[in-house]
């Protein structure tokens, strides 16, 4: 039998995701190169090696997000699905933040955790994940999770997609080690929002408490 949470992680995954990313920036028109260029589409991560796999945590909401390589160091709150069926975003706030989509496997348990986050917020300037289609394969991104325990991904992968072309079964799909999606908008901006998304996807590579 198939039960709520993944009822309600397959829900989203039907659904248009991040459809505000922040909303309209009257500021400025923002592209793919505002955001540190376009990243090459690539196709979905290989599979690790087993020398860079780490053992699969048990379930432990994150609470932090790390990413060095992009000068990302966030508070993570959690996310649900909107009345409309979509995944919830976070608010739009100076204090931007990003958010874990609460359906989804914790950071370090066995399947794909998602994390999202908006590339602007509006007139309060640039989101907590502006410099996203930066990170190139091998970067850190750490995930602090409740219990204490640090939860260590490399990027494998980076890509940029249409938003009418989301990739659900890549980002949502079942895998049979820990991974991590991070998600926010890119391409174009229109009066209307993004066109594109970004995806970074990356493999658990160590623990630690």
């Amino acid at each position: 039998m198939t039960s709520p949470s993944r009822r309600a992680f397959t829900a989203a995954a039907l659904a248009t995701l991040l459809v505000g990313c922040g909303g309209p920036d009257t500021d400025r028109t923002a592209t793919a190169d505002d955001s540190g260029g376009t990243p090459t589409p690539i196709p979905p991560p290989p599979p690790a090696t087993k020398a860079g796999e780490a053992k699969a945590l048990g379930r432990s909401a994150p609470v932090s997000l790390s990413i060095p390589a992009i000068g990302v160091d966030t508070p993570v709150m959690r996310l649900g699905l909107a009345p409309d069926g979509t995944m919830q975003v976070p608010p739009i706030a100076a204090d931007d933040r990003a958010g874990w989509y609460q359906h989804s496997p914790t950071p370090g348990q066995t399947g794909p955790s998602v994390i999202v986050g908006h590339v602007t917020v509006g007139t309060y300037g640039d989101g907590v994940f502006r410099r996203l289609a930066r990170l190139r394969r091998g970067d850190r991104i750490t995930a602090r999770l409740e219990n204490g325990t640090a939860a260590v991904f490399a990027v494998s992968a980076v890509r940029k997609v249409a938003k009418a072309d989301f990739p659900a079964d890549d980002v949502y799909g079942d895998v049979d080690r820990p991974e991590l999606r991070l998600i926010t908008c890119g391409g174009a901006q229109t009066s209307d929002g993004y066109l594109d998304n970004v995806i970074v996807f990356a493999t658990l590579t160590a623990t630690s408490p």
